[in-house]
Order: structure tokens, then sequence, then C-alpha cells
């Protein structure tokens, strides 16, 4: 490869140069940003803006990998096991994933490891009454009398639920509530209900793939104070084919990266709005592989341009 070849894209680096200094993010170190803890271990912990309290900054996404009968969840155990020992805390659910709520309550209750998580889930329903049904019947299947977070899913009757979140969280059932969307196709909606209602959380797609979050969103939810939960880092494995039978540049262990993996969280991790990053996995060594990606050094501004222009070549 040519020496030029490793230089980002002039464009792309203005263009992020610019978003970041409109997020007052700053230009070097290590991109961590004001609002950031590295753990005694570790393990980066990103703060709650509502709250200041401090959560793992790599989580765990339930879509797919935990939708499993019943007599399949031990072959979880290890995945929730190794992600707490790991310093793990936001699990993420919802009544859309199957069965994934139920085996997240069975696990952390046979596992004892209730007080080591933090709960999320979601209301996807229409209607005041329905949702309180499900909401209820979500609290029963993980095994919980509060939960850390509960969503309005995909925007589903968020006028309706909102007010409920709400009294549950005045009355302590939930300890925070927040609104989520997949796609950039709302994110419109989505910009209009975080100004209008300033939820504690937002869970919005980003991903190297999928930026267009940047441009509007993380800066109006650190603007806000607003937490993000990120979901589809990995643009539902297109990244990964992406790169496939390709190495990791030699550069990348400039910021303690050491796979495709923690390259692709690292990236969305740079960004100080970020909170949290929800991969899904039901492997183990996933587990170990995405949470090392909040271990070490995160690049800085003109290294997020390399890998920008890295990815477009490869």
């Amino acid at each position: 490869m040519k020496a030029e070849e490793h230089r980002p894209v002039r464009g792309e680096r203005r263009r992020l140069l610019k978003t970041m200094a409109a997020g007052g993010i700053a230009l070097a170190g290590s991109a961590l940003g004001a609002k950031a803890r590295p753990a005694p271990d570790g393990l980066l912990r990103r703060i709650i803006p509502s709250s200041g309290e401090a959560i793992a900054a790599v989580g765990l996404g339930t879509f797919d990998t935990f939708d499993v009968a019943p007599p399949l969840a031990p072959m979880l155990e290890p995945v929730v096991e190794r992600f707490v020992a790991l310093g793990g805390q936001v699990v993420d659910s919802s009544p859309m994933y199957g069965r994934s709520e139920a085996i997240v309550g069975e696990l952390s209750a046979r596992l004892g490891l209730r007080s080591h998580l933090f709960l999320a889930t979601k209301v996807w329903t229409r209607g005041r009454r329905e949702g309180l049904r499900q909401m209820e019947e979500s609290l029963r299947l993980l095994r919980t009398e509060c939960l850390d977070l509960l969503q309005v899913h995909n925007l589903v009757d968020w006028e309706a639920h909102l007010p409920t979140l709400r009294d549950w969280k005045q009355q302590g059932r939930i300890r925070y509530l927040g609104v989520t969307h997949y796609h950039e196709g709302a994110y419109r909606e989505l910009e209009t209900v975080l100004r209008a209602t300033r939820p504690d959380f937002v869970q919005l797609n980003y991903s190297m793939a999928e930026r267009e979050a940047e441009l509007r969103l993380l800066p109006l939810a650190q603007e806000l104070g607003i937490a993000v939960l990120v979901n589809r880092p990995f643009a539902k494995a297109a990244l990964f084919s992406r790169v496939r039978g390709k190495p990791l540049p030699d550069w990348a262990a400039d910021f303690d990266c050491a796979s495709w993996a923690q390259f692709f969280l690292k990236f969305i991790l740079a960004r100080p709005a970020v909170t949290c990053v929800i991969p899904a996995t039901g492997k183990p060594e996933h587990v170990e592989d995405n949470l090392a990606a909040a271990r070490g050094r995160l690049p800085d501004v003109r290294e997020q341009a390399r890998m920008v222009d890295h990815l477009a070549r490869v």
C-alpha cells in the first residue's frame, strides 16, 4: 500500500473536525471527554447526564441471540457470567425480541447477578392500558421489582407511554426512561421527541456504516443532557462482511485495538455523547472481544478520519 493511502481524505477529515468541534469534543488526547471515567479495572465508564451515575461503556444486546428455547438457556450462562466478570452492566432487551426477556431474567436469577446488571427493556405496543400490561409482564419475565431503564421501542405510541413511564419513575418502579429507534428514517421524529420530552436516554443506530446520527442527534443529546445507547454497532454484521479476510491495519495498535470488532466499537466510543454501545452476542469470546474496546486509548479525531478512509479502501 502506498504511503498516501494511509492519509484520510481531506473532505472526511474536515467533516470529522467540524462535527467534533460542534459537539465540544477535544481534538487531542484519549477522546474520552469530560464525562467519562476509566474504572480501577481499566474499563471505560460513561456518565448518565440526568443522574451522574457511571456505567460501563460497552453493554450486551439480546436481539436474536437470547431468543432461545428455555432448555437452551444454560448455553448462555457463560455469556452473562463473563460479561459481568469483565465489568459489563447494561443488558438491553424488548418484548419484540421473543423469549429474550425471559431468558435474561432466568439467567440473572439463577446466577445471582441481578445486582450487577443494569437491566433495560422496552414497551412495544399501542394504548396506555396495553402498555401497562406489557410493562408488568416485562417486570415478571425479568424477575425484578425495578427496571433500570424502560424505553419506548421505535417511538411506538410514545405520547401514550411516556406519561406512564414518568409515573413509574416517580413510584420507583424504573430508574430511567427513554425512547429508541433503529433507522435514520425516523431521526426527524426522534429529534422532535427529544426536544419536547427530554428523556433520560435515547437509543439509536450508529456505526461506521451508518453515521447519520453524528450530524444532529449525537450533538443534540449532548446538548440536552441525554444519555445515548447505540444499537446496530456492526450494521447487522455488514461491517464484518466488508473486512472479511482483510488484516487489521498495524496502526490500530496505536489506540489499543486488537480486532475488527474493537476497531468498529472504538470508533463509536470515541464520541463522548455515546454513553454505552450494546452489541448483541451469544458467545463468551465475543463478549471478551467487545468489552476490550472499552479498555485502553480511544482514537482521536485524526485517527478516526484515518479509520474511515481505511474502511472505504478495503
